[in-house]
């Protein structure tokens, strides 16, 4: 099989993971690139990456996640666009069989559903907003919504009109692409991490990612009714 796909890997801030996160893709015959895209990094995230042979796009400041993923997809040279956060660590090897599935024709868009874990780290409020905003507006169910960990033909992410900034860019972008009659699979995979916990810092942390969910849903419901 030609290689032919791209790794987006959008980083702020994660240089104590990112050289297993690349690490981890090593062996995997199907990638041809990783471009590491540097949020506006204050610590050495983007030496550590340029070490491993990853392509770096640097951005000036820190821009969040969607406009950062928007301005690394300029760089991609492939058919097939893997999406992955910076603190999986070595358990990015999983990313194979996100692959897999686009570059054999079964789907258009692959979402990693990680397992399940025993450690109490949030109330929830925030997937339920997130399956059921997207329930609303496609009538689809997409239990790992918020998954970052994601391969798309490139043809899906050249039709997006939007990348939304924030934490409601898997959610406005879930949604896009299944209103253009995009398929997606959700697959299984032995994927770990960081847990936001349920000190402050974990509380304020799913209190932006709720907020920034609800303003897609309404700008959608909005301009839906317009």
């Amino acid at each position: 099989m030609d290689k032919k796909v791209s790794i987006l890997i959008p980083a702020y801030n994660e240089g104590n993971r990112i050289i297993d996160t690349i690490k981890g893709l090593e062996g995997i015959e199907e990638i041809d690139e990783i471009i590491v895209i540097n949020d506006g990094s204050t610590d050495d995230t983007a030496d550590k990456a340029k070490k491993t042979g990853a392509k770096i796009v640097n951005m000036k400041k820190n821009v969040g996640k969607g406009t950062a993923l928007k301005e690394g997809l300029k760089y991609t040279k492939n058919d097939v666009i893997v999406f992955l956060d910076a603190d999986v660590g070595l358990s990015s090897r999983e990313v194979k069989k996100l692959i897999l599935p686009v570059l054999n024709g079964e789907t258009d868009v692959t979402i990693a559903k990680f397992p399940k874990i025993n450690i109490k780290a949030g109330f929830g409020l925030v997937k339920t907003l997130a399956r059921k905003g997207v329930k609303y507006f496609t009538g689809y169910e997409i239990e790992s919504v918020l998954s970052g960990q994601r391969a798309f033909k490139k043809e899906v992410l050249e039709s997006l009109k939007t990348f939304y900034k924030g934490f409601g860019i898997e959610v406005g972008m879930t949604i896009d692409i299944l209103k253009k009659g995009y398929k997606i699979k959700e697959v299984e995979v032995n994927m770990t991490h960081s847990v936001t916990g349920r000190n402050l810092k974990g509380f304020l942390h799913r209190g932006k990612q709720f907020w920034d969910i609800l303003k897609v849903l309404v700008y959608k419901l909005f301009s839906r009714n317009n």
